[in-house]
This record gives structure tokens, C-alpha cells and sequence, in this order.
């Protein structure tokens, strides 16, 4: 499965879960930082991703849409820094 991190978490995701998640990327690696949410939708389904959020806004999408893209939903508050 690849991942799709949007705006809201860290660049730095993509490359902590490389080899768990090959093929992974973050919006603004694929000139989508400035995206709507539904361009994000699009090129996530395109793409064969999942989007990974912390906003309730692509759970909305797809819940009236469907699947692809699949979503996964982060509802967690602000997390210390992880060790490396």
C-alpha cells in the first residue's frame, strides 16, 4: 500500500516508513501542497493511494464518494517527538 501524507503531517513520515510503506509520498513532494482536497482525492485514486489525514474532510469525501481512494483517518491529538 502507498501512503499519501497531506499537508497537515510531516514530510518526514515518508521517509521513516519507507520500507514498510514503499512508494509512499507527501503532498507537497508531487506539487499538491496548494491543492484542494478534491485534486488530492483525485491524484490519490489515480495514483493508487491511500490518504493519510488528521482532518474528518476525506472521511467526509468518502463516505458521499466511495472508494479508491481509501483513507486513513489519524484522531490523535499533537505526539511528542518520536525516537529514531
Amino acid at each position: 500500500m502507498k501512503l499519501l501524507f497531506d499537508q497537515n503531517l510531516s514530510p518526514k513520515l515518508v521517509y521513516r516508513l519507507v520500507n514498510l510503506f514503499p512508494g509512499s509520498n507527501h503532498v507537497q513532494s508531487v506539487g499538491l501542497d496548494c491543492a484542494s482536497n478534491n485534486q488530492i482525492w483525485e491524484y490519490a485514486g489515480l495514483n493508487e493511494f491511500a490518504i493519510v489525514n488528521k482532518d474528518e474532510d476525506y472521511n467526509n469525501l468518502s463516505v458521499v464518494r466511495g472508494t479508491p481512494p481509501k483513507v486513513i483517518w489519524l484522531q490523535l491529538g499533537n505526539s511528542a517527538r518520536l525516537p529514531k
